[in-house]
């Protein structure tokens, strides 16, 4: 399922409304309720993307960015959360994940991003942070 998305995120009412959003384009949707979880999943399936919530019961955001970074190398982390800001997405973007989507999900936003990150997977290292 390379060319499909892992949601990681404890909510399985987002995962299935995520499912019938991303059925339009074509990519399927792999649930997983936690970081470890995730864990798991990723060391037997390869995905083109990754979605996480940024708070989980087990983890955040960040744990997601590094799990991915060394179990699937390449493959792009899109983090969501309500409380997207500008402030949010640059502290995303420079610890190296790939976007930030808004919550509540806006199903051509959401296509956009994530065909975006599944099929343009990024080539950029993490950023450290300037003194």
């Amino acid at each position: 399922m390379k060319s499909g998305i892992l949601f990681v995120s404890p909510s399985a009412d987002d995962a299935r409304y995520l499912a019938d959003i991303l059925a339009g384009v074509a990519i399927p949707v792999r649930h997983a309720e936690s970081l470890e979880v995730a864990r798991e999943v990723l060391e037997r399936e390869a995905f083109g993307a990754v979605l996480t919530e940024s708070r989980l019961p087990d983890g955040n955001w960040e744990d997601v960015v590094a799990l991915v970074g060394k179990a699937r190398p390449g493959a792009a982390v899109v983090v969501t959360d309500k409380l997207a800001d500008a402030r949010f997405w640059a502290d995303v973007l420079e610890f190296g994940a790939y976007d930030l989507l808004a919550k509540p999900f806006y199903s051509r936003e959401v296509q956009r991003i994530l065909c975006n990150a599944v099929h343009e997977p990024p080539r950029l290292l993490r950023v450290a942070p300037a003194a």
